[in-house]
């Protein structure tokens, strides 16, 4: 009789244990999930506040100069006419100031084709300056023509020449470079022996940088 009545203490020990035992590990199993869930304490975190993008101030390109290296020279096509163009300027570079008188020369002599023996003449010549910066063109000067004093012009044909000197006058203040433009109306006889021409035109330009004003 002692034996059964163990086995029924034991029992409901057992059965008082369990509940207990059970929701202990309920308890674990809800504190685990809620535990993995919050933010890293290190997710918000911030090394600082980052400096504003700042953006370069636009550099202006440098202004070409056709007459930097002293001299420049140019081949030309009017029709039949070919010229050979050489500008050159006396006057220093770095004294193409804005108000400065600058003075551009140039030398040209010409070759016809086919060359049956018709000659060349230079009726007409024509500069006009044009003053400008990055992002500004100024009126141009006023042109300065060369117009022939003898007719029907200046013989140009090769081995004879044609050279001349115009002044680019003063430009304004801010004006960075002058575009020179050059205009040359030539008579080219029909035939050798004809007093009939026909009359071609070429046109060139030359960029020139303008010095900074020197302030001594």
């Amino acid at each position: 009789m002692g034996r059964p009545g163990r086995d029924g203490a034991g029992t409901l020990a057992s059965r008082r244990f369990r509940p207990r035992r059970a929701a202990a590990v309920a308890l674990l199993a809800l504190v685990l999930p809620l535990s993995a869930c919050g933010q890293a304490p290190w997710a918000g975190a911030t090394t600082g506040t980052p400096a504003p993008a700042t953006s370069a101030a636009p550099v202006a390109p440098p202004v070409s100069n056709d007459l930097s290296g002293g001299s420049t020279q140019r081949t030309l096509t009017a029709g039949a006419v070919s010229a050979t163009v050489n500008y050159w300027s006396t006057l220093r570079m770095d004294r193409w100031t804005a108000t400065a008188v600058k003075p551009v020369s140039l030398s040209m002599v010409t070759t016809v084709t086919p060359n049956d023996g018709q000659k060349v003449y230079l009726q007409r010549a024509t500069m006009t300056a044009i003053p400008a910066n990055a992002t500004q063109t100024f009126a141009p000067l006023d042109p300065q023509v060369d117009q022939a004093t003898v007719s029907p012009g200046y013989l140009v044909l090769a081995p004879y020449s044609y050279s001349n000197t115009f002044n680019v006058g003063a430009v304004p203040a801010e004006a960075t470079y002058v575009t020179i433009q050059f205009d040359f109306d030539y008579l080219v006889q029909t035939t050798p022996t004809s007093t009939e021409f026909a009359k071609q035109t070429a046109s060139d330009t030359l960029t020139v940088a303008i010095a900074a004003q020197n302030a001594g």
